[in-house]
Formats: structure tokens, C-alpha cells, sequence
């Protein structure tokens, strides 16, 4: 258990929104600070260095961790307090922030944010929502808030990130332009809920919340709050087909089309030769591996009306 007047871990990424974080990091520990909380600030240039300094802090003893950036550091977060008692704010200032925002958490409102986490600190009122655990070969394991990608989407980002010089959502839509023409459906081995299935697909996406990419509403639906995980399996498609379904995933209408089905399941197993999963957007490792629900893993400091359906 934490101590109620223990500190508060802020952790920023210097890179998110295009150096938004550094500002909204910033102004997060001025806000808190004269509120009169007691933070430790903490900023490193990789994503892995920051999360030893923040495990080292957090075995020193913390009340709170306050994640500012995107998608990523909610992945963070979520990883370093998922199945404890240390509660997670979100400051969300990354450029996506879809796990902010399918959690009904203020978005590039650094006050309106650090508001809503100051008042449920000093109430001690907090939100528990589920996390999703993941586990891979060689003992791997990790947590993530979101949507994992495994298929289409995953190699578009093994490409993008490829191109470490260029930056924004174009990077993406380039890398998507690129992979088109040389994708073919995969062969999966799918098991859910103990069940095995194999079949051929363009995509498997697992997600304890409903959207990734910048909006795209790939689990459209998914709650956080139901102790369930939403597996969505695209079939086999043409290319032309393919190109047709993009735009309706930023409004779920893609979960229409009949090559498209949906199980809500609490485990699934995914193995695919060559298949990277990403998670919130963060390359988690080569399939397979396998992905368990627990509910309520992490108390989220907001409101219980900020989670919202999906």
C-alpha cells in the first residue's frame, strides 16, 4: 500500500507532440507543486532508462505516478503500476492520445488535467480499469492500456520506425504506401478462450480499449471496464479491399464488412510466422504470445464517469 502522503512520480517524455511534453511536464510540476504536493520529476531519453529510474523510485516508495506524453507513457504507466496499489494520472500532450481519450481524460489540457488529478489525489478517489498482460517467448512480459496490433498495422510500423529521420503521421501514411503493394494475408494460429483456431487474415487486433493510431476505431466498442478483452480478425482481402476498408476504421464501421469478425474473450494466444505485435503503439516483440485480462489492474485518478463506454 503507498503511503497517502508519500510522493508523486511525474515522468515526462521530452519528445512527445513534437516537444509538447517537455512544456506540459513543466507546467504539470509547477501546477502540482503549488497545490502543495510533493513531486519528484522525472525525464530520460529513452523510454527504457526512464522506466528503471522510475521502478528505482518506486521502490523508495510513491503515492502516485502522473505520466506525461501520448500513448506511450500511458503504456508506461500502466506497466509500472498495473497490479499494485500506486494509482496513474495522465497528462495527456503526445499526439495521438487515444488511451486518454477513450478513458474521457482531458487532452493538450495541461491545467484541466492536472486539476482532475490533484482533486482525486487529495480525495483519494480513483477509477480501477482493467490492463491487459501480456506474456512472450524467452519470458518476455509486459502490460498495456490499449490496443495491440498484429498484422498489417505491426508491419506498417516496423517500416515507419524504420525511418528514424522522419517525423508526424505522414511517416505512417508513407509506410502504409510502401507495405500496400507487397502484403499478403498471414497464416495465425489464434486461441481464445482455450479455443484454437487457424485461419489466414490481414490483421489481429487485441484491445482492452477501442482505438490506436490516432482514432482509429479498430475495437470499436471495446470498454475498459467490462474484464474483457475485444479480439477483431480481419480476413483475407485484396489489396483494392483493403485501401476500401482504412477510412471506415476511424468510425468502426469497418467491424460491418463480412470479412471482418469480432470475439470478446478474456485470453488469446497469437503466434504468426515473422508478425511483430505493437501495444499502444510500442513494439512488444515477435509472435507468439499470449495476452490475459485482469480487471481492475490499475486505479486510474479520475472520476468513475471519466471512463467512458467506447
Amino acid at each position: 500500500m503507498p503511503p497517502d502522503d508519500g510522493p508523486v512520480l511525474l515522468l515526462v517524455n521530452p519528445t512527445s507532440g513534437g516537444g509538447r511534453g517537455v512544456a506540459a511536464g513543466e507546467q504539470a510540476l509547477a501546477l502540482l507543486s503549488r497545490a502543495g504536493h510533493d513531486v519528484r520529476r522525472l525525464v530520460a531519453p529513452t523510454a527504457e532508462r526512464l522506466r528503471a529510474d522510475a521502478s528505482a523510485a518506486l521502490r523508495d516508495g510513491a503515492r502516485a505516478v502522473i505520466v506525461v506524453g501520448g500513448d506511450g507513457m500511458v503504456h508506461l504507466g500502466t506497466t509500472l503500476v498495473a497490479g499494485t496499489e500506486v494509482c496513474l494520472g495522465v497528462v495527456a500532450a503526445g499526439s495521438g492520445n487515444d488511451n486518454a481519450r477513450e478513458l474521457g481524460l482531458p487532452v493538450r489540457d495541461t491545467p484541466r488535467a492536472v486539476r482532475a488529478v490533484d482533486e482525486a489525489l487529495r480525495s483519494g478517489r480513483s477509477r480501477a480499469v482493467d490492463a491487459a498482460r501480456w506474456g512472450g517467448e524467452g519470458g518476455t512480459s509486459g502490460w498495456f492500456a490499449g490496443v495491440l496490433g498484429a498484422g498489417f498495422d505491426s508491419l506498417v510500423n516496423e517500416r515507419a520506425n524504420g525511418w528514424p529521420r522522419l517525423r508526424g503521421r505522414w511517416r505512417y501514411d508513407l509506410a502504409v504506401l510502401r507495405e500496400l503493394p507487397v502484403f499478403t494475408p498471414r497464416e495465425y494460429v489464434v486461441v481464445l478462450d482455450g479455443v484454437r483456431h487457424e485461419l489466414s487474415a490481414v490483421l489481429v487486433a487485441v484491445g482492452n480499449g477501442p482505438a490506436y493510431g490516432g482514432g482509429m476505431q479498430i475495437c470499436a466498442g471495446a470498454r475498459t471496464d467490462d474484464g474483457l478483452l475485444d479480439v477483431v480478425i480481419a480476413g483475407p482481402m485484396s489489396r483494392r479491399a483493403l485501401v476500401r476498408l482504412y477510412p471506415k476504421v476511424f468510425r468502426g464501421t469497418h467491424l460491418d464488412h463480412p470479412a471482418v469478425v469480432r470475439h470478446r474473450v478474456r485470453t488469446v494466444e497469437l503466434g504468426s510466422p515473422g508478425i511483430v505485435a505493437y501495444a499502444d503503439g510500442e513494439r512488444l516483440g515477435e509472435l507468439p504470445l499470449r495476452c490475459e485480462v485482469v480487471p481492475g489492474a490499475v486505479r486510474l485518478l479520475a472520476d468513475d464517469h471519466a471512463v467512458r463506454a467506447g
